[in-house]
């Protein structure tokens, strides 16, 4: 039988100190990682609070705000640090999820484009299934060459690049009916 963790990537209050953060899928996003985290809880599964930490700014531990935001009250199985964009290479992670057998990713967090997706892209690389929960991962909209990707166009996109390939997409409710 296969062995999950669920990974919740970035949920971190340093977010809210970022020029670009917007309330506006906020709500669902929260609704839909809390049922997430709760749902892997009831099944005895490890959950892991992943966070990012940067030299400077708001992503620094020494800014205070890299810790999980309030609304999570979940205690986690294990929490990480990381320095770049994916939770596996040097965080600590990979060593303790495969001294556990661990065979199974479910990916949630904040953004869904970077962190979680180049997390989950490692992850498939290094041999886990995995689950991406793409509602359970919050994201904002982004310009590049005048042009703006919604929220919504960039979750789509990364939807698109990683099913069949990368991971499984699936919902909340999927996911919690598959472990």
């Amino acid at each position: 039988m296969a062995q999950a963790a669920l990974l919740v990537i970035d949920v971190q209050d340093s977010f809210l100190h970022r020029e670009f953060w917007q309330e506006n899928d906020f709500p669902a996003f929260q609704r839909n990682i809390s049922a997430l985290i709760e749902g892997c809880q009831a099944r005895a599964m490890p959950v892991v609070d992943v966070f990012h930490v940067a030299p400077q700014g708001p992503f620094s531990l020494a800014s205070g705000w890299v810790r999980r935001m309030t609304f999570l009250q979940h205690e986690p199985t294990l929490s990480v640090q990381k320095h770049v964009h994916n939770a596996l290479t040097e965080s600590g992670l990979l060593l303790w999820l495969q001294e556990r057998a661990i065979d199974t990713l479910i990916i949630s967090g904040i953004r869904t484009e970077q962190c979680c997706e180049t997390t989950a892209r490692v992850a498939s690389d290094l041999g886990f299934k995995v689950l991406f929960v793409s509602e359970a991962t919050l994201t904002f909209p982004m310009t590049h060459n005048g042009i703006t990707l919604s929220s919504a166009e960039l979750i789509h996109r990364t939807e698109t690049v990683l099913a069949n390939r990368f991971a499984e997409v699936v919902s909340v409710e999927t996911c919690l009916a598959r472990v």
